[in-house]
């Protein structure tokens, strides 16, 4: 993998690049190697370390104690401090470190321990949602491979996928959705959270997943006349083609109510009929779907 600049340092641990520089001057926590020009080079064991001291220095201890740790008193810390939740950006780090260690144990014990003070829904909004964002700045700067992002997202699939499965049937007299991705799209995660938000709150769910072409998706809508249809559309279609795909799902489905989301589609000016509605983010969804709870009552 490429070594990392000081600045992609910061994006990834959140410390400030000149406290990184002070750090490194007075306590000599990390030796980076240096370009002809004199531009500071980091490497993945750089990496790893700033994570942890990072995560040890956002939980309130001085840096001047991190640094008289050895690193196995510091990886130590790391794991007891990571098990007793509180801190999200803490949990976030750590989830990192899971990710570029590959390290399943990990993971599961992260998950549990904030599954169990905040419950499921709380952690992925709080936690996953912005390590989703934070693993999109880790491909920019190519600190990960596609293994380990591959790694960690399908791991984060498959607790949502058990999460749907351990939710009750619908309640009578509840709304009907149906939820797909566009032909193309892979990116699931947030289309599978969204079934669990719908589900959880006794609703029923005709979940198409991903690459639904529009042909199936007509068929299947002709059979069970769902009352909304949402679609998160981040990469497919291309941009040009975006708004006519949004026209041609208005005009084809009139009688559901389309909800709508993804980078394709937030801030893009992307224009709706009357029976369409742009979700900015994960709580638009959650307010929606709350509120037909209360008037379906």
């Amino acid at each position: 993998m490429s070594s990392y600049s000081i600045k992609d340092l910061e994006n990834l641990t959140g410390i400030k690049a000149h406290t990184i520089r002070m750090w490194e001057q007075r306590y000599g926590i990390l030796k980076p190697d240096r370009t002809d020009t004199n531009i500071r080079l980091y490497g993945a064991s750089e990496l790893k370390m700033m994570l942890n001291i990072a995560l040890l220095n956002n939980h309130g201890i001085k840096i001047s104690k991190i640094a008289q740790m050895s690193y196995e008193e510091i990886c130590a810390k790391v794991m007891e401090t990571i098990h007793q939740a509180g801190n999200f950006e803490n949990q976030i780090n750590a989830l990192t470190l899971a990710m570029i260690d590959l390290d399943e144990a990990q993971f599961e014990k992260i998950m549990a321990t904030n599954i169990l003070q905040y419950g499921f829904e709380k952690t992925m909004i709080n936690i996953i949602y912005p390590f989703l964002i934070k693993i999109g700045t880790l491909w920019t700067t190519d600190a990960i491979n596609p293994a380990q992002e591959h790694f960690i997202t399908n791991l984060i699939r498959q607790k949502i996928i058990v999460a749907i499965d351990g939710q009750f049937e619908p309640r009578p007299n509840q709304k009907k959705f149906m939820l797909f991705l566009p032909e193309g799209e892979l990116h699931e995660i947030s289309l599978l959270f969204s079934y669990y938000i719908i589900k959880s709150r006794g609703h029923k769910v005709i979940y198409l997943g991903q690459s639904t072409p529009l042909s199936d998706l007509a068929q299947v809508y002709d059979i069970h006349k769902p009352d909304y249809i949402l679609t998160i559309i981040t990469s497919v279609p291309p941009e040009d083609d975006v708004q006519s795909y949004v026209n041609l799902l208005c005009k084809r489905f009139p009688d559901a109510h389309l909800l709508l989301s993804g980078y394709q589609i937030v801030g893009q000016d992307i224009q709706t009929s009357d029976n369409a509605t742009i979700i900015n983010q994960i709580k638009d969804l959650i307010d929606l779907i709350d509120g037909l709870k209360y008037a379906t009552a």
